[in-house]
Protein backbone atom coordinates (compact mmCIF):
# COMPACT_ATOMS: atom_id res chain seq x y z
CA UNK A 1 0.00 0.00 0.00
CA UNK A 2 0.88 3.80 -0.66
CA UNK A 3 0.91 4.45 2.96
CA UNK A 4 4.05 2.41 3.56
CA UNK A 5 5.92 5.21 1.44
CA UNK A 6 4.11 7.90 2.97
CA UNK A 7 6.86 10.19 5.66
CA UNK A 8 5.37 11.32 8.87
CA UNK A 9 6.30 14.89 8.20
CA UNK A 10 8.09 16.17 5.07
CA UNK A 11 9.97 19.61 5.66
CA UNK A 12 12.18 21.73 3.58
CA UNK A 13 15.65 20.59 5.04
CA UNK A 14 17.52 19.23 7.97
CA UNK A 15 18.37 23.06 8.76
CA UNK A 16 14.76 23.43 8.67
CA UNK A 17 13.50 21.31 12.16
CA UNK A 18 13.58 22.68 14.56
CA UNK A 19 15.69 20.09 17.23
CA UNK A 20 14.26 21.74 20.67
CA UNK A 21 10.52 20.82 19.65
CA UNK A 22 11.85 17.25 18.91
CA UNK A 23 13.45 17.05 22.21
CA UNK A 24 10.23 18.47 23.84
CA UNK A 25 8.12 15.34 22.18
CA UNK A 26 10.40 12.58 23.89
CA UNK A 27 12.95 12.12 20.58
CA UNK A 28 16.65 11.26 22.75
CA UNK A 29 17.92 10.22 19.00
CA UNK A 30 17.91 11.32 15.60
CA UNK A 31 19.46 8.20 12.43
CA UNK A 32 20.28 10.15 9.48
CA UNK A 33 20.81 9.65 6.30
CA UNK A 34 23.90 11.17 4.28
CA UNK A 35 23.57 12.15 0.56
CA UNK A 36 21.22 14.51 -0.26
CA UNK A 37 20.04 14.71 2.97
CA UNK A 38 22.51 16.44 5.25
CA UNK A 39 24.63 17.28 1.96
CA UNK A 40 24.93 17.01 -1.55
CA UNK A 41 25.80 13.40 -3.38
CA UNK A 42 29.39 12.86 -2.24
CA UNK A 43 30.49 15.94 -0.56
CA UNK A 44 32.01 16.13 2.69
CA UNK A 45 30.75 17.98 5.59
CA UNK A 46 30.46 21.45 5.89
CA UNK A 47 30.56 23.51 8.74
CA UNK A 48 27.20 23.96 9.04
CA UNK A 49 26.50 20.47 9.34
CA UNK A 50 29.33 20.56 11.70
CA UNK A 51 27.17 23.01 13.74
CA UNK A 52 24.08 21.79 13.00
CA UNK A 53 25.67 17.79 14.94
CA UNK A 54 27.38 19.93 17.55
CA UNK A 55 23.81 21.90 18.45
CA UNK A 56 21.78 18.72 18.66
CA UNK A 57 24.30 16.69 20.58
CA UNK A 58 24.40 19.82 23.16
CA UNK A 59 20.72 19.32 23.44
CA UNK A 60 21.08 15.85 24.55
CA UNK A 61 20.28 13.83 21.43
CA UNK A 62 22.29 10.38 20.25
CA UNK A 63 22.86 10.84 16.84
CA UNK A 64 23.80 7.95 13.95
CA UNK A 65 24.24 7.91 10.37
CA UNK A 66 22.61 4.95 8.17
CA UNK A 67 24.17 4.76 4.74
CA UNK A 68 24.38 2.41 1.91
CA UNK A 69 27.21 4.21 1.18
CA UNK A 70 31.14 2.86 2.31
CA UNK A 71 32.54 3.17 4.95
CA UNK A 72 35.42 5.28 3.62
CA UNK A 73 32.46 7.59 2.59
CA UNK A 74 30.93 7.65 5.98
CA UNK A 75 34.48 7.90 7.49
CA UNK A 76 35.13 10.98 5.14
CA UNK A 77 31.78 12.72 5.76
CA UNK A 78 32.41 12.21 9.92
CA UNK A 79 35.72 13.76 9.45
CA UNK A 80 34.86 16.85 12.32
CA UNK A 81 31.81 15.08 13.50
CA UNK A 82 31.61 12.56 16.34
CA UNK A 83 28.86 10.36 15.70
CA UNK A 84 27.73 6.51 15.18
CA UNK A 85 27.45 5.26 11.86
CA UNK A 86 26.59 2.35 9.59
CA UNK A 87 27.66 1.99 6.43
CA UNK A 88 26.67 -0.64 3.79
CA UNK A 89 23.00 -0.75 5.55
CA UNK A 90 21.17 -1.98 2.49
CA UNK A 91 18.32 0.15 3.15
CA UNK A 92 15.41 0.06 2.98
CA UNK A 93 16.03 -3.54 4.72
CA UNK A 94 14.79 -3.36 8.35
CA UNK A 95 18.30 -5.13 9.96
CA UNK A 96 20.13 -1.71 9.43
CA UNK A 97 17.29 0.61 11.18
CA UNK A 98 16.76 -1.84 14.31
CA UNK A 99 20.51 -2.04 14.42
CA UNK A 100 21.04 1.70 14.83
CA UNK A 101 18.33 1.71 17.73
CA UNK A 102 19.94 -0.96 19.36
CA UNK A 103 23.07 0.71 18.96
CA UNK A 104 21.65 4.43 20.11
CA UNK A 105 20.70 2.21 23.23
CA UNK A 106 17.32 3.84 23.34
CA UNK A 107 13.50 2.51 22.79
CA UNK A 108 12.00 2.58 19.23
CA UNK A 109 9.70 5.71 20.32
CA UNK A 110 12.40 7.74 21.71
CA UNK A 111 14.45 7.70 18.06
CA UNK A 112 13.62 9.38 14.98
CA UNK A 113 14.62 8.75 11.20
CA UNK A 114 15.80 11.95 8.85
CA UNK A 115 16.23 11.12 5.20
CA UNK A 116 15.55 12.18 1.25
CA UNK A 117 14.12 9.07 -0.65
CA UNK A 118 11.28 7.61 -0.20
CA UNK A 119 12.11 4.18 -1.63
CA UNK A 120 14.97 3.69 0.72
CA UNK A 121 14.94 6.24 3.73
CA UNK A 122 10.56 6.35 4.59
CA UNK A 123 9.69 3.07 3.36
CA UNK A 124 12.47 1.44 5.52
CA UNK A 125 11.70 3.34 8.36
CA UNK A 126 8.06 2.67 8.14
CA UNK A 127 8.53 -1.14 7.65
CA UNK A 128 10.34 -0.85 11.25
CA UNK A 129 7.60 1.32 12.58
CA UNK A 130 9.54 4.52 13.47
CA UNK A 131 9.20 8.03 12.94
CA UNK A 132 10.50 9.65 10.58
CA UNK A 133 10.58 12.83 8.00
CA UNK A 134 11.99 13.26 4.70
CA UNK A 135 13.53 16.38 3.46
CA UNK A 136 13.55 17.89 0.04
CA UNK A 137 16.54 16.15 -1.46
CA UNK A 138 19.93 18.79 -1.91
CA UNK A 139 20.89 19.15 -5.35
CA UNK A 140 20.71 16.45 -8.22
CA UNK A 141 21.98 13.27 -9.30
CA UNK A 142 22.82 12.37 -12.55
CA UNK A 143 22.52 8.50 -12.48
CA UNK A 144 19.13 7.82 -14.52
CA UNK A 145 18.20 5.18 -12.25
CA UNK A 146 17.98 7.56 -9.19
CA UNK A 147 16.35 10.36 -11.76
CA UNK A 148 13.30 7.63 -12.47
CA UNK A 149 12.89 7.00 -8.82
CA UNK A 150 12.59 10.67 -7.83
CA UNK A 151 9.83 10.57 -11.28
CA UNK A 152 7.86 8.11 -9.15
CA UNK A 153 8.29 9.87 -5.51
CA UNK A 154 6.55 13.19 -7.18
CA UNK A 155 3.71 10.85 -7.71
CA UNK A 156 3.45 9.31 -4.15
CA UNK A 157 4.33 12.59 -2.66
CA UNK A 158 1.15 14.40 -4.54
CA UNK A 159 -0.73 11.51 -3.13
CA UNK A 160 0.63 11.90 0.15
CA UNK A 161 -0.77 15.78 -0.03
CA UNK A 162 -3.80 14.94 -0.63
CA UNK A 163 -4.14 11.80 2.48
CA UNK A 164 -3.86 14.94 5.30
CA UNK A 165 -4.32 11.76 7.89
CA UNK A 166 -0.66 10.53 6.91
CA UNK A 167 0.92 14.34 7.48
CA UNK A 168 1.85 15.86 10.51
CA UNK A 169 2.07 12.77 12.44
CA UNK A 170 4.74 13.83 14.97
CA UNK A 171 3.21 17.81 14.76
CA UNK A 172 5.01 21.06 14.43
CA UNK A 173 8.74 20.60 13.94
CA UNK A 174 9.54 23.18 12.06
CA UNK A 175 11.57 26.42 13.06
CA UNK A 176 8.80 29.45 13.22
CA UNK A 177 9.49 31.93 10.22
CA UNK A 178 10.98 35.00 12.05
CA UNK A 179 9.76 38.24 10.44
Amino acid sequence: MLKNFFPYEYVEGVLSIDYKKLYNKGYRGIIFDIDNTLVPHGKDSNEEIDELFEFIHKLGFKTILLSNNSEDRVKRFLKNIDSLYICDAEKPKKDGFLKAIKMLNLNKNEVVFIGDQVFTDIYGANKCSLANILVKYIGYNTESKIGIKRNIEKIVLKIYKIKKSYQNRIGNIEKEEVS
